[in-house]
């Protein structure tokens, strides 16, 4: 748990039912929560680089990436997440210009809950995350899509939004 609770006189750490969550890495989806040292395999790693400029995401809402604007270098291309849901009225998002918001990998699940009180961390399955769809020109401001059940992990990649971050220079 990456954090505590305090009043005027105390902190409690670890104390109330409280959850986090860390974007996942691409190890395989345990099937029971895992806790101690396991946890480092499931929890993604992250460096911190300065830039001339602030790095920015920019959306497509197509299967291809789109490219930087003109005077802007590509940081990395991926696949445009809104937000995660946890149980209940849990979960977060972020500003869709921010580079959270185009991960590199695509995965239905890209992030672990971790419960305080229990010391774990698990993908549970009445959590959600959200992602921008490929929309094609023709479906643009029409009746809409036809809803759908996507399974195979090809066809989830295929029908998510690609984004760019680039940064000026």
């Amino acid at each position: 748990m990456p954090f505590s609770y305090c009043n005027t006189g105390t902190c409690d750490y670890a104390s109330r039912n409280d959850k986090s969550y860390w974007l996942s890495t691409t190890a395989a989806v345990p099937m029971m929560p895992v806790s101690g040292r396991d946890i480092r395999a499931h929890i993604s790693r992250c460096a911190v680089c300065e830039t001339p400029s602030p790095a920015v995401a920019v959306h497509s809402q197509d299967y291809i990436a789109p490219t930087c604007p003109p005077g802007w270098r590509s940081l990395w291309a991926g696949y445009s997440f809104l937000m995660h849901s946890g149980a209940g009225d849990e979960g977060g998002g972020q500003s869709l210009t921010s580079s959270g918001s185009c991960l590199r990998d695509f995965r239905a699940q890209p992030f672990v809950e971790c419960q305080g009180p229990r010391g774990t961390c698990h993908y549970f399955a009445n959590i959600y995350s959200f992602w921008l769809t490929h929309v094609s020109l023709d479906e643009q401001f029409g009746p809409g899509p036809v809803p759908s059940v996507l399974k195979a992990a090809d066809q989830q990649r295929r029908q998510a939004s690609r984004c760019h971050v680039c940064t000026k220079g």
